[in-house]
């Protein structure tokens, strides 16, 4: 199998037998033209309708690749960022869907939409989405509980609150799995001081072969490396990703 790294959250993993692309914003190394000349089938994803998730270009690959399958988040069109009939699949929380070549579930989010766990080529492969430990930050040693104001936000948030949310999601996806071959996760400098909180809490709770940092385009490729160490510590192969178009073989 082979991951493709398009851009921020963005990737096209190849499998043996299918293709599949997870949640697309953009493409500056031009890797999508080449999967739409494959012969393979391809499936495309998209965890929520946020904009550096879900772009309706994807819907104009169509015109170049017959068969095309969409799997997309049920807020897509609660948002009406497309149409019911654009979709072959609208997934929420808990919600599976498969056919010949891969079978997905669709797990929750600590944000809009999902989480995406497909089992295609073999493997078993994970997609936070907006996943995360978002208010990481304020979980200082002296933190006492209660509302902080989140100047990222703009809004008051409880930050013992959201953790154990987001710990409760990861309980859910452990209901179904304890083990990814790859997992696709945030890490986001952009959170602040303890920015690789949730997804260390994450490779705390799961076997995973291969950690592949995500969700970073705004803070740059080196400070999502910060992770690799508390992967190598747990055993874990890190993808130390260094530019748009990168590949890994897994």
């Amino acid at each position: 199998m082979k991951l493709t790294y398009l851009f921020h959250s963005g990737f096209a993993v190849e499998a043996e037998d299918c293709l599949l692309v997870f949640d697309y914003w953009m493409d500056p190394a031009r890797v999508v033209p080449g999967l739409l000349r494959s012969d393979k089938p391809l499936y495309v994803f998209a965890s929520h309708f946020h904009e550096d998730h879900f772009n309706r270009e994807i819907f104009a690959w169509r015109a170049e690749k017959a068969g095309i399958k969409y799997l997309l988040s049920k807020d897509i069109c609660k948002r009406r960022r497309a149409r019911r009939e654009e979709a072959d699949a609208w997934l929420a929380k808990g919600a599976c869907w498969a056919d010949g070549h891969i079978r997905v579930q669709a797990m929750g989010s600590t944000d809009s939409g999902v989480s995406w766990m497909v089992e295609a080529g073999g493997k078993r492969i994970f997609h936070a989405g907006d996943l995360n430990n978002w208010y990481a930050r304020f979980l200082t040693e002296d933190y006492a509980g209660g509302t902080i104001y989140s100047p990222e936000f703009g809004v008051e948030v409880d930050p013992g609150r959201e953790e154990k949310r987001y710990l409760g999601e990861l309980k859910d996806i452990r209901k179904a799995t304890d083990r990814f071959d790859v997992a696709m996760f945030p890490v986001d400098s952009r959170i602040g001081n303890g920015y690789t909180r949730g997804a260390r809490q994450f490779v705390g709770q799961f076997q995973v072969g291969l950690f592949v940092p995500m969700h970073f385009a705004a803070g740059g490729f080196e400070p999502a490396w910060r992770m690799q160490e508390f992967a190598d510590e747990a055993g874990v192969r890190f993808w130390r990703i260094g530019r748009e178009g990168e590949e890994i073989e897994v």
